[in-house]
């Protein structure tokens, strides 16, 4: 097999917003006047935009490769282009190899048919033989866990369903290049879970897989590499590392001033030992580092610090309630507050938010939420928020027979 199934040289992408033309009087002299003036591919017409612009990569055999960025930054473009369904406006892709692809929820079923007809109608249009899909039908079946609704017509399906049969089709055909879009974030977490097993234990069989999502851990936990596009152009391209930490630094929203505030924060930094980080294991110790500067005389201060995810609040303190001294500012004065935190997280992504402020008042002079990104890898398998790094044991009593087995 080619040492280099995926290869993309400068493609270029465009699409049209919305119907130019209403009517047959309208386009049939539109038409005429692009045939007679001839149409550049390098250039836009009215109302034509770039999805893509000089896209280059190229993805090694059994090599995990990430592609990020914020909604409408072209990721999903690139998957339907390598997958065949599109075609570049300009440039040229290389595939080497049987591809499967599963890019969105439903792609490749008929809504009348069952599960069980939808696999070998699926199956085959991934380029599988009829005896091939019988032999791993059972296989398929229960990596979906959808025993139980085969036989029901999968129009009938929750769009989670949808993604659990079809991820389990695309990854049964022994692939060598596999495909995944977002489209896995409406599995439940233990599919999920298996998903990403699964895309290991094809990963150690030589598969090559591309894999689009705005999980930033799962890219990290899965993909070597990654590369990261913004409005339709690459803007970095290495290791996953490297690619997600320079995301979540353009992905911060700006900070606007507010002059006629009394204290400012000015900046809120998340460290390692060796300088700025935002990739952290479970338990390492980081530190966050929050500026703040004064416009006016004021007293008594605090700094809060607060780390949540999406949903809720997981921890928080300040600079008093840890015994530090309260301080003063007046104008044109700055000080910086440190905190150190061993962080026993689960894998996960985490957002830091900051305030100044003074307890014996109650009052908030400023506040910064979400400043700070980062995303913890925990090497053990626990969920939830806390890493309590536990250890089990099984102890199997047989008359004499003891035997143990440390996790």
């Amino acid at each position: 097999m080619h040492d280099l199934p995926l290869r993309v040289e400068h493609v270029f992408k465009k699409f049209r917003r919305g119907e130019l033309y209403s009517t047959l009087r309208d386009l049939i002299p539109a038409v005429t006047a692009k045939f007679m003036r001839g149409q550049y591919k390098g250039s836009l017409e009215a109302r034509e935009f770039w999805a893509l612009q000089d896209v280059s990569f190229e993805v090694k055999r059994g090599e995990a490769f990430g592609i990020i960025g914020p909604n409408g930054a072209g990721k999903s473009t690139v998957l339907k282009l390598l997958s065949g369904i599109m075609k570049p406006t300009s440039g040229a892709i290389m595939v080497s190899g049987r591809l499967s692809a599963l890019i969105e929820v439903s792609a490749g079923f008929h809504p009348d048919l069952t599960g069980r007809e939808n696999i070998y109608l699926n199956g085959t249009i991934l380029g599988l033989k009829r005896a091939e899909i019988k032999r791993r039908f059972d296989q398929i079946v229960a990596f979906s866990g959808l025993d139980e609704f085969i036989d029901t017509p999968v129009k009938r399906y929750s769009s989670g369903m949808f993604a659990r049969l079809g991820f389990s089709v695309a990854a049964h055909v022994d692939p060598d290049i596999l495909l995944v879009d977002e489209v896995l974030s409406v599995g439940d977490f233990a599919f999920r879970r298996r998903c990403l097993e699964r895309m290991n234990a094809v990963l150690k069989g030589g598969t090559t897989v591309v894999f689009v999502s705005h999980n930033l851990q799962a890219v990290a936990n899965l993909c070597s590499r990654s590369l990261l596009l913004q409005q339709g152009r690459v803007v970095q391209i290495g290791p996953s590392e490297e690619v997600l930490q320079g995301y979540l630094c353009t992905a911060r929203e700006p900070r606007t001033r507010d002059f006629a505030q009394e204290a400012f924060i000015e900046r809120v930094r998340l460290r390692g030992r060796d300088g700025t980080k935002n990739h952290f294991e479970s338990g390492e110790r980081g530190y966050i580092d929050v500026e703040v500067s004064g416009t006016a005389a004021c007293d008594r201060l605090a700094v809060v610090v607060v780390i949540n995810t999406k949903e809720f609040e997981v921890f928080a303190t300040s600079t008093e309630r840890l015994g530090a001294n309260r301080f003063s500012l007046r104008p044109g004065e700055k000080v910086i507050c440190t905190f150190a935190l061993d962080l026993h997280l689960v894998s996960g992504i985490y957002y830091i938010s900051a305030w100044v402020h003074r307890y014996d008042i109650d009052k908030d002079y400023d506040g910064w939420e979400y400043a700070e990104t980062f995303f913890v890898t925990a090497r053990r398998d626990v969920t939830g928020v806390a890493n309590l790094y536990p250890e089990a044991s099984v102890r199997v009593l047989n008359g004499a027979c003891d035997a143990a087995n440390g996790a």
